[in-house]
């Protein structure tokens, strides 16, 4: 079969920082980000050229990442509160990370999976059966990373207040609690102010409104989540709440403090340049 010889000249040339603008400040007309083959089919090279340029610059169109920047006129202070916590501890006081974790949900699966097998994936049906769900209250000892976690089936300040009592049993009786905690209703009910006005032990300091990764208990219920909870089966709500109290015990048999390292002015000029970086593309879609 008669074939064409390979003909001579210097290959196309590929410019891959127009690549990259297309990328970062255009869209495809049928869809809100470019895909290698989209895109390929506008500039004219291959999809494998497409995604080496991705590679090389670091840019994954296909996905994106939740952001909320706080609004809170009195973040700075409290940035430095809970910062200054973290890194300098008080003596003779505890520092305690405290937060529920609401609504988790003991899930059965509606089939049984595969366990784990060499070239084989574990694998779980997408869908489930809902037997209730519980309430994860829990305090983390930022000195020692020790968890006191109690589960309760809400989340109102009665159970709030069941909670900080027993945060008040469990504790060394001469220690000063510094209770780091979100700004939700519950944590500043009125009922809760009259009994920490009668036990002047416990100090409250609270993350900015938006800013709940402050809170270093949110790591403790991410590992929770992931360890435990995310591929878990539960056919009822006490099963559920067996696994997590086993989970917060085993842990506290060996717990492993999480260390804070950035400092309160390092995470306010991030906060400062997103603001800045929000502002100016508020005012060009105005503009």
């Amino acid at each position: 079969m008669a074939q064409d010889r390979p003909r001579g000249g210097r290959p196309a040339r590929v410019d891959a920082q127009e690549i990259v603008r297309l990328t970062t400040q255009t869209e495809p007309p049928n869809a809100t980000h470019w895909s290698t083959r989209q895109l390929a089919a506008v500039t004219g090279v291959s999809a494998s050229t497409i995604r080496r340029i991705w590679h090389a610059h670091g840019l994954k169109p296909h996905r994106i990442k939740t952001f909320k920047v706080s609004r809170d006129p009195q973040f700075v202070e409290k940035l430095e509160d809970i910062v200054g916590l973290y890194m300098s501890p008080p003596e003779h006081a505890l520092v305690l990370c405290c937060d529920e974790k609401s609504q988790v949900q003991a899930l059965d699966r509606t089939q049984p999976g595969l366990p784990l097998k060499k070239g084989r994936a574990a694998t779980m049906t997408h869908d489930y059966k809902r037997h209730g769900t519980a309430t994860l209250f829990a305090a983390l000892n930022v000195l020692n990373g020790q968890v006191i976690g109690q589960c309760q089936q809400r989340h109102t300040h009665v159970e709030w207040l069941k909670f900080l009592r027993q945060i008040d049993r469990e504790t060394p009786r001469e220690k000063t609690l510094r209770l780091i905690c979100d700004n939700y209703a519950t944590h500043k009910h009125p009922n809760v102010q009259k009994w920490l006005e009668k036990h002047p032990r416990f100090e409250m300091h609270f993350t900015p409104t938006s800013a709940s990764w402050l809170n270093m208990v949110e790591r403790f219920f991410r590992d929770l989540t992931t360890q435990r909870l995310r591929r878990g089966v539960f056919t009822s709500v006490p099963e559920l709440v067996n696994a997590i109290e086993t989970y917060i015990a085993r842990h506290n048999d060996n717990p492993k403090p999480f260390i804070w390292t950035a400092k309160a002015n390092d995470i306010l000029q991030k906060v400062v340049r997103a603001n800045r970086r929000l502002s100016s593309k508020q005012n060009g879609a105005l503009h």
